[in-house]
C-alpha cells in the first residue's frame, strides 16, 4: 500500500470524537463499544461507523447472550435518520457532514439525554486529524474492531479493511470527491432493506456500485449482494453496473471460490481482487463524473 505524500496530505484540524456503546443494563453499568463518530466541531462534518460483520455482532452475543441482533443492526440507519431528521437535505454538505458543527454538537447533547437505554455516547475526546476517513479507521481499529489473534497475521483481512485500502486508493486516484459513500440499497430496493453499498459512481447515464466481500471470512455474502444487485436491475430506471472487491483472488481450484465467482458473475456482479483494485480505478477515473 502506497501513503501519500507529505506534499498531498491535507493539514491537521482538531476534531473530536464520540464512543457508542452497547449497554443493555444500565443498573449493571456494563457495556461494549459497537461504533465511533468522528466530527469537525466547526463545519459539523461527520463520519459514523458501525459493527456490521458477523464476527463482530458473534462476540456482542458472547458477552450478552440476550443482545437483541435486529436492534444492533438498525442502529446505523436509525441514527442517520436522526441526523436527516434534523438537518434534512439543505442541512447535508456533499461529503456526510453537516454544514453547522454548533448544531451538530447540539444535536449530540440532546442524544445523551433521549438516546434508548440500549445505546449511549461515551464522553467526547478531541483529536488532530487532517482526514476523517483515516481518523474513523484508526478510532474504529483501536476501539471497537476485534483484537487479532496470535498466528492469524496472515489471513486476509475484513471487509473493515478492504474499505480502508480502496478509500486510500480512491483518494489517492483523486476521484474521492466524486465517490458515493455508504449508499443505502432500499432507495432502489424495499423500504428497511438495512444493505448498504460501499461506493457508488455515476458515468454516461449509468450508477455503478461497488462492495467490498471477504470471501476467506464470509463467502456467503456474495448471495446478499448478488440478490440486491438482480433486484436493483429489475426495479431500477436507470443502466446499473456492479463490482464486488475480494480480499483475495478467485481461484478456480478451490470450491468456495467457484461459488462465490458464478454467483456474482450469474447476475453481472464483476469480482476484482483487491491487489488489482489500483489499477481498476485508474482505468475507471477518466470515465466517471
Amino acid at each position: 500500500m502506497t501513503e501519500m505524500s507529505a506534499e498531498s496530505a491535507p493539514p491537521e484540524r482538531a476534531c473530536a470524537y464520540r464512543i457508542l456503546r452497547y449497554t443493555p443494563n444500565l443498573v449493571r453499568d456494563e457495556w461494549v463499544n459497537i461504533g465511533v463518530l468522528v466530527f469537525d466541531p466547526q463545519s459539523g462534518e461527520r463520519r459514523l461507523r458501525l459493527i456490521e460483520e458477523q464476527s463482530e455482532y458473534a462476540r456482542i452475543r458472547r458477552l450478552h447472550p440476550q443482545a437483541d441482533e435486529r436492534v444492533l443492526r438498525r442502529l446505523r440507519d436509525d441514527l442517520e435518520n436522526r441526523f436527516e431528521s434534523a438537518y434534512g437535505t439543505q442541512g447535508r454538505s456533499t461529503n456526510g457532514g453537516v454544514r453547522n458543527g454548533a448544531t451538530l454538537q447540539e444535536l449530540l447533547r440532546k442524544w445523551d439525554d433521549t438516546l434508548a437505554n440500549v445505546l449511549q455516547l461515551a464522553p467526547q475526546k478531541g483529536v488532530l486529524s487532517g482526514d476523517l476517513d483515516a481518523e474513523l479507521e484508526r478510532l474504529y481499529a483501536d476501539h471497537v474492531a476485534l483484537a487479532a489473534r496470535d498466528g492469524r497475521a496472515g489471513v486476509p483481512g475484513s471487509r473493515g479493511a478492504t474499505r480502508a485500502y480502496c478509500t486510500q486508493v480512491f483518494k489517492q486516484a483523486r476521484v474521492w470527491n466524486r465517490i458515493e459513500r455508504s449508499i443505502r440499497a432500499e432507495e432502489f430496493t424495499f423500504p428497511g432493506d438495512p444493505m448498504r453499498f460501499d461506493y457508488g459512481y455515476r458515468r454516461n447515464g449509468t450508477r455503478g456500485f461497488v462492495q467490498t466481500l471477504s470471501v476467506t471470512r464470509a463467502a456467503e455474502d456474495a448471495k446478499l449482494l448478488a440478490y440486491t444487485a438482480g433486484k436493483i436491475q429489475a426495479r431500477a430506471r436507470f443502466a446499473s453496473e456492479f463490482t464486488a472487491v475480494t480480499d483475495v483472488p478467485l481461484l478456480e481450484e478451490d470450491g468456495r471460490h467457484r461459488f462465490v465467482r458464478d454467483t456474482l458473475r450469474e447476475v453481472g456482479v464483476e469480482p476484482i481482487p483487491v491487489d488489482s483494485f489500483a489499477v481498476w480505478v485508474a482505468k475507471l477515473k477518466p470515465l466517471i463524473q
